[in-house]
This record gives structure tokens, sequence and C-alpha cells, in this order.
């Protein structure tokens, strides 16, 4: 059955493909648009990903709603039976994954809050009594607001100016909702393993994000820069390889988050870079909408061959 090959092309295919092309457009975004736009391509290819399978896995039962004996299916269509199975075997593992992943960052995140109990509350900060320098945004959890997490150690590293800094990068992380972002390369990559590439890019372009909005708070870039670089030298040795929902200062390829705040504040493409972006956005788009349309397709296109079975038979 030709349409099912395709659809299961489509949905290996796909998602390596669009991978790439969504890399390119995000660097030529400034960051927040380049974090909404990785996290958004995550998302709509792990639901075409998934939309496509599950479709596979119904067209049995699509054919028995249209009156059509199982033995006829597989009379005209060999591969049916195997393709629906494996597709409902696969279905069952991606969902099975998603909920372990989500699982483990609630329980990462439940952790953090257990760990922050013994902190000194100061509105929305905690401060951490130890002489290790560290500080993470810690996203709200159970009715409890988020907070900003900060040792005294974090604090007696840093300058008065150089703490403002570091308090407005970890509050642009909560205030943006960066943690539901960054959730969502690594619940996709349990639907397709080519969606993983997508999460160092993204934690990237979240700390971007978090620096500009810091730089803008402080009105000087230069000091931004110097904080984030001192926070984060001051900080690399605890830097956890997987923080999960935890939003560290340290995060992502630093020298590259410091010349960027060094250089003129990043702007929108134009001219050529905006034609370039454009046709890489339609790229992305096309790709993550292709694997549901398919699904669809597929369906209108079990539903013909139904009507069709049914003439021949009834000449």
């Amino acid at each position: 059955m030709s349409p099912m090959l395709v659809l299961v092309a489509l949905a290996a295919l796909l998602p390596w493909a669009a991978v790439p092309a969504a890399r390119r457009l995000a660097l030529l975004l400034p960051p927040r648009e380049a974090s909404l736009t990785l996290a958004g391509a995550a998302v709509l290819l792990a639901i075409g990903t998934m939309a496509a399978v599950a479709s596979l896995f119904h067209v049995p039962f699509l054919a028995g709603l249209e009156h059509l004996p199982l033995s006829t299916v597989v009379a005209h269509w060999p591969a049916v039976v195997p393709v629906s199975g494996a597709a409902g075997v696969l279905l069952a593992v991606q969902t099975a994954r998603l909920a372990s992943r989500w699982r483990r960052q609630r329980a990462l995140l439940a952790r953090a809050w257990e760990l922050a109990g013994a902190a000194t509350n100061d509105g929305d900060l905690l401060v951490v009594a130890g002489q290790e320098p560290e500080a993470f945004a810690l996203p709200g959890h159970r009715g409890r607001p988020g907070r900003v997490v900060v040792s005294a150690g974090m604090l007696r590293a840093l300058s008065p100016a150089e703490r403002e800094v570091l308090l407005a990068h970890e509050r642009a992380h909560l205030s943006g909702r960066h943690h539901l972002l960054s959730a969502a390369p690594d619940l996709a990559a349990a639907v397709h393993p080519a969606l993983a590439r997508l999460g160092a890019d993204l934690d990237f372009h979240l700390e971007r994000w978090a620096d500009e909005q810091a730089a803008s708070a402080v009105a000087d870039r230069r000091t931004a820069a110097t904080a984030i670089a001192r926070a984060a030298l001051a900080g690399s040795p605890r830097a956890p390889r997987d923080a999960g929902p935890l939003r560290s200062v340290g995060s992502g390829p630093v020298p590259q988050r410091v010349r960027a705040l060094l250089a003129a504040e990043p702007a929108r493409p134009t001219g050529r870079r905006a034609g370039t972006a454009a046709a890489l956005f339609a790229a992305v788009a096309v790709a993550a909408l292709l694997g549901t349309a398919s699904a669809y397709g597929l369906h209108e296109y079990v539903e013909f061959a139904a009507r069709t079975l049914r003439a021949h038979d009834a000449v």
C-alpha cells in the first residue's frame, strides 16, 4: 500500500530534514524569536510524527468503520496488519517515554524546592547559606511562585552592579517561563530522536534572551557582559550537566554570550537575511505540518479505497 509507505517515510525523515533548517533559522533571529521558533518546531514536529504513527495504527479500524472485512483489506494491502501493529507498538513506546521524561522533570523540580527549603526568603529571592557560588531560576511548583535561588558565595563573588545583572537574568527566566520552553525538545526527543538536537540550541538562545533582558534592565551591556562572565566562571565547577527545568546563569557557551553582549543589541533580519529567514521558516512550517496533513490524507485515502472496493465487489 503505497500511501502507507509514503507516510512511514514522511514520519521518519521529515524531522531529520526540518531540524537543521530550524537551527539555522534561529541563528538569524533575535534570542526571543529564536527560542520560540525552536520550541515551536520541536512541539509541532513531535505532534506531526505522533499523528502519522497514530494514523498508521488506525488503518484497520478505519477500514472496519467502512464495513470492509479485515480479510478483504489484507488481500488488497498485505502490509496493513504488520505496519499497523508496529505503529501501535511505537505509539505506546512514545507515550511511555513522554510520560517518563515529564515525571523526571517534575521530580527534579520537586527536589530543587526541597533543597531550597532552608534558604532565607527575601521577596522573590531565596539566599542559600553556602560558600559555593550558585544561582538559578526555580520555577513555581504546587502553588508556590517561582523564585531566584542564589548562594551567599555567589553574592560575595559579584559586585553590587553585577548582582543586579545576575538577578535580572534569573528573573527573566522566570517571567518568560523558560523552563516550559526548554522542556519542549526534551519531551519531543521521546517521540523522534532527531528533535533532541534542538535542545542545546534552545538552551543557548534562552540564555541569550535572559542576557538581553538583564542588559536592558541595567542599561549597560558591558556591565552585563562582565557580570555574566564572572558569575559563570565562579559557578562553573558546580554547574550541573542536566539541570532539567532549572535555568542557571552558567548554561550555554558563555564566551559566545559575552561576545554578543559586547556587540550591538540584536535586531530582526533585514534584506537578504530576511529573505533567507522567511524561506527557512516556510521550510520548517511545512515540515512541521506535513506529518499531520499526511495523517489526514491517509484517512481520506482509506475512505476512498473502501468505497472503490465496495463498488468493485458490487459489479
